[in-house]
């Protein structure tokens, strides 16, 4: 067999064999056998149509997570290079000096939001967000503070400033260090 056959054959066998995965899974279905999901008409039984205005009482505010007061501005931020949830030598320091504050403030908390600069998809810098989140509450662990005081958030892009350069996007790519009073 010649080469050109060789190749055309495993051309078109590759084609069989790919065609193949391309099949859908059916929609789950309820115990009851509908399939509530797909149909676009279904509203909830509880909803009413109607649409209700926050009240100032409702413990919905910017300075509010959970149970906790934020405090921001008060430790510095954590700066990471483009694509990267490594924390650089440069900014230990930074995460010495929460480490610090915490072991101060046994009743302080630390939320730490995870942002990525406008480049990439919505998912991968949500994604990395988080893993910058998770990389300095890695270190932190390794500096004696607990995980269980530290609150991880990604923020993605969403904070961004959309279509600046790789270098305007500098400050954009860093985890926020903010406190959490009880």
């Amino acid at each position: 067999m010649n080469k050109t056959a060789r190749t055309f054959l495993t051309l078109i066998l590759s084609i069989f064999v790919l065609s193949g995965c391309t099949s859908t899974q059916a929609p789950s279905q309820y115990s009851d056998g509908s399939n509530r999901f797909g149909d676009m008409n279904f509203i909830p039984d509880e909803f009413d149509g109607s649409l209700q205005e926050r009240n100032e009482g409702d413990d919905i505010s910017d300075d509010k997570y959970g149970d906790f007061t934020m405090v921001r501005d008060v430790l510095p931020s954590v700066y990471f290079g483009f694509d990267s949830s490594s924390v650089a030598a440069s900014e230990r320091l930074k995460l010495q000096e929460a480490a610090e504050h915490l072991e101060q403030n046994s009743e302080d908390h630390l939320l730490v939001e995870g942002h990525c600069d406008w480049y990439g998809t919505s998912e991968y810098n949500l994604a990395l967000g988080d893993r910058r989140a998770n990389s300095i509450s890695d270190y932190l662990d390794t500096l004696g503070i607990t995980p269980e005081r530290i609150e991880k958030l990604s923020k993605g892009s969403l904070e961004a400033i959309s279509g600046s350069s790789k270098e305007m996007s500098l400050k954009d790519r860093r985890a926020d260090l903010i406190i959490l009073k009880k």
